[in-house]
């Protein structure tokens, strides 16, 4: 398998954004990838309480990986994102400079330990559910989709082999930037979402300040791809009031080109750097999330089979009910 270097040893991250994201909790991988404990990995250890993943898909929230093979690398610079940009911190960085790439096996490796390191304080947990831990430490599901843009690795079939091989089911998640890369794979993730911040050239320029050229003909290319996919497919909606929580039959037209099995209707959330580029008042209710989906419902012919008030997320689909992918039992 080989030796991985550590990122700090990687010249082309700057030292500066290595703090940032190890402020922000990130266990990083090898030269590229990192592993970060999502908040309902905690909230299902301790409270029982689950990502709308899991309500909607069958995924268990604490024998969930949120990782990502592309820590520092993105196509885009979403005002919305929760990650680092170099702006944030004020350093100059070429995100599409790659560096040398670890192997998926390697990468795997590591974020399963990195996920064991984030977990062990939960051993003796006086809040932990019984059996919670056991389960946790014994993943059954990776989130590709941490930061940055993971169809930027040149190895994605690989680490979705590497997953699979392991017994864990995949959620990959691109901006859609790169259909060529979504083109080559020979290994389909368990499910692929492709997520959508507008519904025109103009708001997605604006709110995903793009690093790459024609990013929003290649994001349509990748719609135009989706039907080919066997897996199921989701389109994402990250909504942001007064900016592109709006013109429900232009994203109509863009599902009709997709076909996707799923519509993500979902608010954008006050967290992390994304403080540093919006304010407070851009994040929608669940109850205008909740009045668009309707509205799409309109202009699609998906319904709305489910919601997460939580999470401020709706969930659209020609299905009568999603297909439950985690095959698990929860703990009890």
């Amino acid at each position: 398998m080989g030796v991985m270097e550590p990122l700090e040893a990687q010249t082309e991250a700057p030292r500066a954004l290595i703090e940032a994201l190890k402020r922000q909790r990130y266990q990083l991988v090898g030269r590229h990838s990192a592993v970060k404990k999502c908040r309902w990995l905690h909230q299902s250890l301790v409270d029982g309480r689950a990502c709308y993943k899991e309500r909607f898909y069958g995924i268990k929230s604490h024998r969930c990986v949120q990782m990502t093979p592309t820590l520092t690398n993105c196509t885009m610079r979403c005002r919305f994102c929760w990650r680092v940009q170099p702006d944030d911190i004020f350093i100059s960085l070429n995100e599409m400079e790659t560096p040398r790439w670890d192997e998926p096996e390697a990468v795997v490796e590591g974020c399963l330990k990195a996920q064991r390191r984030i977990l062990s304080g939960y051993k003796r947990h006086q809040r932990a559910r019984s059996g919670a831990y056991t389960e946790a430490i014994d993943p059954k599901h990776a989130a590709i989709s941490l930061a940055g843009e993971p169809a930027i690795y040149p190895h994605l079939s690989g680490l979705l082999k590497e997953f699979h091989k392991r017994g864990l089911t995949t959620f990959l998640v691109t901006n859609g930037t790169l259909p060529e890369a979504l083109n080559r794979l020979d290994e389909e993730p368990t499910q692929l979402y492709v997520s959508v911040y507008a519904s025109d050239q103009t708001t997605h320029s604006e709110l995903c300040r793009p690093q790459i050229p024609h990013a929003w003909e290649r994001f349509n290319l990748t719609l135009g791809l989706l039907p080919s996919f066997k897996c199921p497919t989701v389109m994402r909606l990250t909504l942001v009031r007064n900016i592109n929580l709006k013109d429900p039959k232009g994203y109509g037209k863009l599902v009709e080109t997709a076909s996707p099995t799923y519509v993500e209707a979902k608010g954008y959330v006050y967290v992390g750097l994304s403080r540093k580029r919006l304010n407070f008042d851009h994040m929608p209710s669940h109850g205008e999330i909740r009045r668009f989906a309707e509205d799409l419902s309109k202009q699609t012919g998906y319904r709305i089979i489910d919601e997460s008030p939580d999470s401020r997320v709706v969930l659209l689909s020609r299905l009568d009910k999603p297909i439950r992918l985690g095959g698990n039992q929860a703990c009890p």
